[in-house]
């Protein structure tokens, strides 16, 4: 059984405070939406993935994310971010009730198809996590056959899913570990090489397929 996943997304305009300055004002909603463009391009790619679904603030702001094949949603109005994935985990469930969820970061840019193909398999359907390259964040939270995803993102997550009994995955995994935060976060995903949106905005290769 293939593996739904729920992405959440902020205006664009609103996301990613901690980025601003990496390009000129003016084109920070477009960097926003680069990386997830470019995670989501290489998420709908990966082996086991039947669906994604993004739940998104504003979905007109993030629309042309459809064109790669995902499904856009509308927030709940209160709640945050473990909200959001609890609302998208909801809509999942009515149609797959005994399915695989699983929750991911719309700020993976270099994300490769195979690492993300390789922590499906070693989760192996079972509720587990892949911390960030801190070790302290979360970029991909998975939930057990037909069990709650129970997300428990914000400051020190990795932690908190793991006292929750999610397990931590061993993979290394460098690019879905990789998520982008802060500029030194961008200057390290642009040194394993970014997607193709996010490349052609900061002017660098484009090393991702």
């Amino acid at each position: 059984m293939g593996i739904d996943l729920i992405v959440p997304m902020k205006r664009p305009a609103e996301g990613k405070s901690r980025l601003r300055g990496a390009v000129v004002p003016e084109r920070h909603p477009e960097l926003v939406l680069a990386l997830a463009y470019d995670t989501l391009s290489a998420a709908i790619s990966a082996d086991g993935v039947r669906r994604v679904l993004v739940v998104a603030a504003d979905p007109a702001s993030v629309a042309d994310l459809t064109e790669l094949g995902v499904e856009i949603v509308t927030e709940p109005s209160r709640g945050g971010l473990n909200a959001a994935l609890r609302h998208g985990e909801e809509l999942l469930r009515r149609d797959t009730p005994s399915g695989l969820v699983g929750a991911l970061q719309a700020d993976l840019p270099a994300l490769r198809t195979e690492d993300l193909t390789a922590a499906l398999a070693e989760a192996a359907g079972h509720r587990a996590f892949v911390a960030d390259r801190q070790g302290t964040g979360t970029t991909l939270l998975l939930a057990g056959a037909g069990r709650a995803l129970a997300p428990r993102f914000g400051t020190g997550s990795a932690r908190a899913h793991t006292a929750s009994g999610a397990t931590p995955l061993t993979i290394a995994a460098e690019s879905l570990r990789a998520d982008v935060d802060t500029a030194d976060d961008l200057a390290h995903v642009r040194t394993l090489g970014t997607g193709k949106r996010t490349s052609t905005l900061l002017g660098t290769p484009c090393v991702v397929m």
